[in-house]
């Protein structure tokens, strides 16, 4: 059975752009999904990139135009400057890493309900009760999001490692064999790499 590591940020809006296609694809494949929420800003320091509040205007200004575009096709509501835009995306992570600790809820709707929390719905997901709300739309425990927590953060950092040692520099990234897939746009690679036509 193929196996997809997913490298993601649950601030990234183009991991909430990837909605959850991903998840179809893996279906269909009968492929298994390893999320590995990981830190992306420290990750940008450690691979050459750079934060978006520290890119050249040109770049600012291409991704203004670019991420409303994509939300457009993809037919998902989006904001551009989401009121809680950056907040501190550890505690989400977090929840994230003891939902799947956990089991029994949908982890792809809960990475799907984090996202949405912050690139449509105008919500903090640094906050508690957010957290809970997205556990609980997702199948999860809401308490959940008060356990766990040193266990989070150890894995939140080994996942941090093993992205960089595995060349993982955005994201969203998918690792399928040795193959690396980068961004939201590139999930029907995916597809076609476990169908065997890449």
């Amino acid at each position: 059975m193929a196996q997809i590591d997913y490298f993601f940020a649950t601030l990234s809006p183009y991991c909430y752009l990837a909605d959850q296609r991903l998840e179809a694809v893996a279906a269909k494949h009968g492929a298994t999904i390893n999320y590995k929420p990981f830190d992306l800003i420290t990750a940008f320091g450690r691979t050459g990139g750079t934060p978006p509040k520290d890119r050249h205007v040109s770049r600012i200004e291409y991704r203004a135009q670019e991420l409303p575009r994509q939300a457009k096709k993809l037919g998902l509501p989006f904001n551009l400057k989401p009121a809680h835009w950056p907040t501190n995306g550890a505690p989400s992570a977090y929840a994230f890493i003891a939902a799947q600790n956990a089991g029994g809820g949908d982890l792809g709707a809960l990475a799907h309900a984090i996202f949405r929390a912050v690139w449509a719905e105008e919500k903090d997901i640094a906050q508690d009760d957010v957290i809970r709300a997205c556990l609980s739309e997702a199948g999860f425990d809401p308490k959940l999001a008060d356990s766990g927590l040193l266990e989070g953060a150890e894995t939140y950092s080994r996942n941090l490692e093993e992205a960089v040692e595995r060349g993982v520099f955005g994201a969203p990234f998918f690792i399928v064999d040795d193959q690396r897939f980068w961004g939201q746009d590139r999930i029907e690679d995916v597809d076609a790499y476990l169908s065997g036509k890449l």
